[in-house]
């Protein structure tokens, strides 16, 4: 999810700390920092007609719920030096605990 305008979307390329994204499926790209963007819920996939192709869900487990609430819990507080390691965590667990065919954040 791009949180400056609440819109899903998947990565199509990322590189020095920004992400290049486009709307699930194709269409215009736009830039975003990293810091911009969290994992999109499952409710938020399902809702843009994301569906799992996967047999187990592939994004929720508990770690993602962990690591996604320590991010939000450390913006709510200002913590910076977890403001900035907990999206690199959400990202290294998403990438190789529950990998999607195409990653929508």
């Amino acid at each position: 999810m791009d949180v400056r305008e609440n819109r899903i979307a998947e990565v199509v390329w990322s590189r020095a700390g920004r992400a290049r994204l486009r709307k699930p499926g194709g269409g215009p790209e736009w830039e975003v920092p990293f810091a911009a963007l969290r994992l999109a819920t499952r409710a938020e996939r399902e809702a843009a007609g994301i569906h799992a192709t996967a047999a187990r869900s592939p994004v929720g487990c508990a770690e993602c719920t962990g690591l996604e609430a320590a991010r939000r819990q450390a913006v709510a507080h200002g913590d910076e030096e977890v403001i900035v390691d907990a999206p690199i965590a959400v990202r290294s667990h998403f990438r190789d605990a529950d990998p999607l065919p195409r990653r929508t954040w």
